[in-house]
């Protein structure tokens, strides 16, 4: 069999032999599907298609053997710009995006003129649709200064939505309405919270570390305090000694009356 492996290839015929021979009562679910749609006998893969226009047609390099039967890259051109947005501003990734279409043509009834859209939100795939339409219908206009006009009208509606949301809220406020906490707010608690449970363990540590430090330091010095462990042989031959040697005074007065 080699490298390549027939047995899905016999799946049917097995099931059959079983039936015949009785050792499965049912035929499994999937057997007469099998029967009707057999799997293809073709092993070999054919090339995908090269995607390349005739008049730009270039002598490609050759693929390494693992990547010969896969297709060729799709690149568009608002790939680089959406890439170099989205490099600049991540936290645009974070904001939650509406990707579904009624019928599948909203983008040909956009007018990128200017960057603002009814019905669309204000997104990052507003700058780069606004980037394109100025790089394809202004003379003289560059990549770049396409991109700092983009962004410069971005950050512009950005900023009327950050005012008017401020704005509501304290109309709200005025009237007696009650947001409750922020998300911020929220987290900080979390935060804070988690914090005092981190110090109370790092000083039930702490305790303890010094507490062991103090430990061995009294256990050395009260070894070394203490008198060294004598035998009783030991102690027996100093009191002999002590007895015959004369003491000072006695010394004295032998020698006062030679």
């Amino acid at each position: 069999m080699g490298r390549y492996d027939f047995r899905p290839h016999r799946v049917h015929q097995a099931a059959t032999q079983l039936l015949a021979s009785k050792r499965i009562t049912t035929p499994p679910p999937w057997y007469n599907v099998i029967g009707n749609v057999p799997p293809p006998q073709i092993l070999i893969r054919n090339q995908p298609v090269e995607h390349e226009h005739q008049q730009h047609f270039k002598r490609s390099k050759r693929k390494k053997a693992s990547r010969i039967f896969s297709p060729q890259e799709i690149t568009y051109e608002e790939d680089s710009l959406r890439r170099e947005f989205f490099k600049d501003h991540p936290w645009e990734l974070a904001r939650p995006r509406i990707i579904l279409e009624n019928d599948g043509k909203d983008g040909q009834r956009r007018d990128w003129s200017h960057i603002r859209q009814p019905g669309q939100p204000l997104n990052g795939e507003s700058v780069v649709q606004r980037q394109m339409w100025l790089l394809h219908n202004e003379p003289d206009m560059t990549t770049a200064k396409a991109y700092d006009q983009a962004r410069h009208e971005f950050y512009h509606e950005r900023l009327q939505e950050d005012v008017e949301r401020r704005v509501v809220r304290e109309e709200a406020l005025a009237t007696g309405a009650y947001f409750g906490k922020s998300w911020l707010q929220i987290g900080m608690e979390l935060e804070d919270k988690e914090f005092e449970r981190w110090k109370e363990w790092a000083t039930r540590q702490i305790a303890q570390k010094q507490q062991l430090d103090a430990a061995v330091y009294t256990g050395t010095e009260n070894d070394a305090m203490a008198p060294p462990n004598e035998d009783s042989e030991t102690l027996a031959a100093m009191e002999d000694l002590d007895d015959s040697v004369p003491s000072q005074d006695q010394s004295a007065d032998d020698s006062g009356i030679a």
